[in-house]
């Protein structure tokens, strides 16, 4: 071979090296640019996942120490929960409108219409036992989110409810599940803030109870004759969606993350005024939601009252609850104490409960609805900082106050479909509330006994000791 067949060759040898190069190197290159790129790609989205977690959880907070007792961001989680409040507690109490409507329009029994609202306390109650555990957990915005959703979802899909069992699952489960996912870590979370103040501060969230109570009953007696069920209850919706979506945006834990412990701190039963005081509650929840549910009946059943009259009553009977609220908690933090007060207050309406009995009018039921709306606004707004008073550990108080509603659970649960079956006793009629109405005053005033019990193990029988 000659000296220029050799250079062709080397040449082409080059040349067909530099086509590889191009053809088969090239991809290569490329691809490992890209697997550099997508490495990198996954570093910035790992650290991106990681300052989103920090924002969703509260890993990263450092103790900030003792509760400011008060300041901006302290009074804007007291702002917020009201709004949760509004709409969990809100649109529970307003069942009493659904009550009498599902009535008139299924053509069920009032005590197999209560189920739907019953059921909806129960899952309301029972699933704190594991939300309340969330807040302590650093996982208050998470349950935020999902107990928003769930929610939403039930009250969406209540608006296209026909049956019976459609509302059961609807109104009854998904609702109250999603409320109940949201309330207690946010009643906990705003225990957290304040200390002296505590009292007033749980008061002004809890208000949004009987504002949403006496909100909510109003839409619907405005917009159920114009726009119909559907869409009236599709408002609701709505009106939850802005105010949830607006507590989400400000909302954030105080306090880090404790130890990882059990959902339910077995030790709390042990000790006689916590269980003295869940004792006394179950039985107080298991009669007061009577009232809430079958006022508006008792109106149309005795008194022949409209339906639009009958709701007047709901919405009195909630919205007398506001003033009252913020005075029992201005009383408790400055003068007795959320346990003394919540005892006095137990008394007072166990025997309001009992005086509807001797209502003879319309005029008189009307009263009735205030005082009661009164007293029962009032110990209601008590019982988170009664809780918190008996209990020594501020970061469980999410867990203690979780355990406590799933106790509660059942109460509510039994309470309005028993109210419901005394009502066919004694011959119906004003026989039958008759028997409900016992039940429910004598349940208080038995409730409140126990809540003496816990007062005078915790502190002795001395008046003067404020606790």
């Amino acid at each position: 071979m000659s000296s220029r067949d050799t250079s062709e060759s080397e040449k082409d040898g080059i040349q067909r090296h530099t086509s590889l190069e191009h053809g088969v190197g090239a991809p290569y290159i490329e691809l490992t640019k890209q697997a550099s790129r997508g490495s990198e790609l996954k570093r910035v989205a790992s650290n991106t996942l990681g300052r989103v977690a920090s924002r969703l959880t509260t890993r990263d907070i450092v103790d900030p120490g003792p509760p400011p007792d008060g300041g901006l961001k302290a009074w804007v989680q007291v702002a917020m929960g009201w709004l949760v409040c509004v709409c969990t507690w809100g649109f529970i109490n307003s069942f009493g409108t659904f009550q009498t409507y599902y009535t008139d329009t299924l053509g069920e029994s009032q005590s197999t219409i209560s189920w739907v609202g019953s059921l909806q306390l129960w899952t309301v109650f029972f699933s704190s036992a594991f939300s309340g555990r969330a807040l302590d957990a650093g996982l208050f915005v998470p349950a935020l989110i999902i107990g928003s959703t769930i929610q939403l979802l039930g009250i969406f899909m209540t608006s296209l409810c026909n049956d019976f069992w459609q509302l059961l699952l609807a109104q009854g489960v998904c609702t109250g599940l999603g409320s109940g996912i949201i309330f207690c870590p946010t009643l906990g979370l705003v225990t957290t803030y304040f200390k002296d103040r505590r009292g007033i501060a749980v008061a002004i969230v809890t208000t949004g109870n009987s504002v949403g109570g006496a909100v909510y009953p109003v839409i619907i007696r405005q917009l159920l004759p114009k726009i119909g069920y559907a869409w009236t209850v599709r408002v609701l919706g709505f009106v939850n969606l802005a105010l949830l979506g607006t507590a989400l945006a400000f909302m954030r834990p105080r306090l880090p993350p404790r130890k990882a412990g059990p959902i339910i701190e077995w030790r709390a039963f042990y000790e006689v005024p916590y269980t003295s005081m869940l004792i006394g509650m179950s039985l107080v929840f298991g009669g007061l939601f009577f009232s809430y549910y079958y006022l508006g009946s008792y109106g149309r059943d005795i008194f022949g009252m409209s339906y639009p009259d009958s709701v007047n009553l709901l919405i009195i009977f909630n919205a007398t609850g506001v003033p009252v609220r913020l005075l029992t908690g201005w009383v408790a933090d400055r003068v007795s104490g959320p346990l003394n007060a919540m005892v006095l207050l137990l008394f007072i309406n166990g025997l309001f409960g009992l005086s509807w009995i001797a209502v003879r009018s319309v005029s008189g039921l009307y009263v009735f609805s205030v005082f009661y709306g009164f007293s029962a606004g009032a110990f209601q707004c008590l019982f988170p900082t009664t809780v918190t008073s008996l209990n020594n550990d501020v970061s469980k108080n999410g867990t203690r106050l979780g355990m406590a509603f799933s106790i509660f659970s059942f109460a509510g649960l039994a309470g309005p479909p028993i109210g419901g079956a005394l009502l066919t006793t004694n011959g119906g009629g004003r026989g039958g509330y008759l028997a409900a109405q016992l039940g429910l005053g004598l349940a208080t005033l038995l409730g409140a006994l126990f809540m003496v019990a816990a007062r005078v193990h915790k502190e002795g029988w001395s008046l003067t000791i404020k606790c």
